[in-house]
């Protein structure tokens, strides 16, 4: 049975000459998600720093503009950095911050879920079994008044509970770039420290 095990591993070891499809795996899954929200909120600054000012339906941060310049730009650079796999574990500590005050600003007070879902789930609140209600009877009358099948024919209707569960899983993705980098052959970093290590 010992030697059964030790086969085992060392077969499950053998995959390490292909670890670096998982850092490549998560630059590309970010990359895209970084680089809309940055260029989104570039596309309209002017609204932008207006949210991130304003504290009766905004963030209400100090320093909006600057902020609001910050978030974008890393956002943008980031999304950039990430997908060249340049400076990955540089470009994690900023990204990882603006993960942390979008979680703390915009998505904490809406709890976990990022979809609300019923009382069946461990992480429902009232907010989101409120939200399916109202959800519940949203579909009546599009299933009484509208083309029900035609509405949801690539996807169900649910509704946006902006909790912080998507922030959370880019944050520790960005936690296991940060720690394990950009991954080997498939990015700018390991053939920068190749050719540094070489001189």
């Amino acid at each position: 049975m010992i030697a059964l095990l030790h086969r085992i591993q060392g077969l499950l070891d053998t995959t390490r000459a292909v670890d670096f499809i998982a850092p490549l795996a998560l630059r590309l899954y970010l990359a895209p998600i970084f680089w809309m929200a940055g260029t989104g909120k570039l596309a309209n600054m002017d609204s932008t720093i207006e949210w991130f000012a304003n504290p009766d339906w905004g963030l209400g941060l100090p320093f909006p503009a600057l902020m609001a310049w910050l978030a974008t730009l890393t956002e943008t650079g980031g999304a950039i950095l990430l997908l060249l796999g340049l400076a990955v574990r540089w470009i994690s500590i900023p990204l990882i911050i603006t993960m942390v005050v979008a979680m703390l600003t915009v998505h904490w007070q809406n709890g976990w879920l990022a979809i609300a879902e019923g009382s069946q789930s461990l992480f429902a609140s009232d907010r989101t079994v409120a939200a399916v209600e109202r959800l519940d009877r949203a579909k009546e009358i599009l299933q009484t008044h509208g083309n029900y099948d035609w509405l949801t024919e690539h996807g169900s209707v649910v509704i946006l509970n902006n909790g912080i569960e998507f922030a959370a899983t880019y944050l520790i993705m960005l936690l296991v770039l940060f720690f394990y980098g950009a991954g080997r052959y498939v990015s700018a970093d390991y053939w920068v420290q190749t050719w540094m290590r070489g001189k």
